[in-house]
């Protein structure tokens, strides 16, 4: 059996029961109240008894977990506080991710893995929208294209638009308005630097669930200060990797300690407008993703911030203090307090707003699953450094890193826009289709007009004699692939709503 990890110092110690921290949980309060702290003293105490972890480093400042702390006036004096005999500096196994590249190995997945229903809100869709998207999806399963990366899905979307009187008998009606404004939303993404996230190779997930010299659990770092100037792309990011781990882990159902832990911080943003449909699959995969051996650690300011419904279901938490300024306030504190098991000690919806930076209502789970008795605790300190980690001395960590040079390299192999490309140049042209003048150049419109430009050089160098638009807007010819029916990969929040099947 895995020993507790303790976490918080009250009356005695509140520690973590390891075959209960698949139950999931949430670290709430105030900015500035010690959530970051909380945080990483769980990543720590997972990593210690051999248990990956993931967590995206939002503000920057958690990349010092990889190496042990020192000397340090708050840390020594909550280890006096709290009479922490045994405490010991350490640092935590750290691979480094960064969806740019830039401060971690790359991440990437492919269109087809992100699927229509969080494609659609990555790109802000509207239901008609995103219901040509979900058709556009199912012509290239059917036509056995493969959809790797962003320009995949722009051919195939140019594609579906020249045909869509042909598609329409099958398919239903194309809107040629849709299909633009999610050419539109294709071009933005791309402009923040999001299609370095869609290619191959995609990233395999158990190069996330390792474990380090020793045995201790690998954090796997995301750098996530840059990703969250595009707080939507995070969110859905990290809603992604949420729903592989469910989708790619067996069962296992309850062990001694979880396969991996992943915390998702500044979970407001996955839940902010968020559609009833994406919400009820999130639901779905909170509840039984514990099955599969992976807790979930929800970190934002207010309870009320998460769904009741998924809020439910998070049986581990530590409340750092809530202000009460407004009304507004008022009803939070009075909510937060009610999520807890009363303790006939304390009057909880008082202390909420009286806990100081670093203090914290805790209330973990015991043997039983049952949530335990509300306490008010001080928070142990960090064994790692805290702050950022040089950044010289994170590129040598990436260097030696066990994925060093496995995700660096983009492979392009053929796929959807390799096989339209080459049917769209051996098809003849129609013989109504008027020619332009010698020397002349004739920019695309309408539908077409994807801001794509002029002929140039092509992705692999190769010349390529009219613009991607104008090469299917021409083609007369769409003769379907010859693996029709093949179902692409699709990704649990397809394969949820039976749109897909892996292969």
């Amino acid at each position: 059996m895995s020993e507790p990890i303790p976490i918080a110092q009250g009356e005695h110690s509140l520690a973590l029961l390891p075959a209960m921290a698949n139950r999931h949980g949430l670290i709430a309060g105030a900015t500035g109240t010690g959530k970051t702290t909380t945080l990483r003293v769980m990543a720590e105490g997972f990593s210690r008894i051999g248990v990956p972890v993931f967590m995206a480093d939002v503000k920057g400042d958690l990349s010092g977990i990889g190496q042990a702390g020192t000397d340090n006036p708050k840390v020594a004096e909550r280890v006096k506080q709290l009479g922490l005999a045994e405490f010991s500096f350490a640092a935590s196994p750290v691979t480094f991710w960064d969806l740019f590249g830039e401060q971690g190995h790359p991440v990437r997945t492919t269109v087809s893995d992100m699927g229509p229903l969080l494609l659609s809100r990555l790109l802000n869709l509207n239901d008609t929208q995103s219901g040509v998207l979900t058709l556009v999806f199912k012509v290239a399963d059917d036509s056995g294209l493969l959809l790797l990366d962003l320009k995949d899905l722009q051919a195939t979307l140019a594609d579906v638009a020249g045909r869509a009187g042909e598609l329409q008998k099958i398919y239903g009606n194309v809107s040629s308005a849709s299909v633009g404004a999610i050419q539109r939303g294709l071009l933005t993404l791309s402009q923040q630097g999001a299609d370095r996230f869609f290619g191959e190779p995609a990233l395999n997930l158990d190069d996330m669930i390792q474990t380090g010299a020793g045995g201790l659990g690998v954090v796997n770092l995301l750098a996530a200060d840059r990703l969250m100037t595009s707080p939507k792309n995070y969110a859905t990011f990290l809603l992604w990797l949420m729903s592989e781990l469910f989708e790619r882990l067996p069962e296992v159902g309850d062990q001694e300690k979880p396969k991996m832990v992943f915390f998702f911080d500044e979970a407001h943003l996955l839940f902010n407008d968020i559609p009833r449909a994406l919400l009820d699959t999130i639901e779905q995969v909170v509840r039984l993703i514990r099955s599969k051996g992976v807790g979930i650690y929800f970190i934002t300011q207010n309870p009320l911030d998460v769904p009741e419904t998924v809020l439910g279901q998070l049986g581990n938490r530590v409340q750092h203090a809530l202000r009460a300024f407004t009304p507004a306030d008022e009803k939070a504190v009075r909510a937060a307090a009610r999520t807890f098991r009363s303790n006939p000690k304390l009057e909880v919806e008082t202390v909420i707003t009286q806990l100081g930076v670093g203090e914290a209502l805790v209330s973990f789970l015991d043997e039983n699953g049952t949530p335990g008795i509300v306490e008010r605790a001080l928070i142990r300190p960090p064994r790692s450094r805290l702050g950022p980690m040089a950044p010289e001395v994170r590129q040598q960590m990436m260097s030696q890193s066990l994925v060093a040079g496995v995700y660096e390299k983009i492979v392009d192999r053929e796929s959807a826009y390799e096989i339209l490309k080459a049917r769209a140049a051996t098809a003849p042209a129609p013989a109504s289709a008027p020619q332009p003048a010698p020397g002349s150049y004739e920019k695309p419109g309408g539908l077409f007009d994807f801001g794509l430009g002029r002929p140039t050089t092509g992705p692999r160098g190769g010349r390529q004699p009219d613009t991607l638009a104008e090469a299917f807007a021409k083609s007369a010819a769409r003769a379907m692939g010859s693996q029709a029916g093949r179902q692409i990969l699709r990704g649990v929040l397809g394969t949820l709503f039976g749109t897909g099947s892996r292969r």
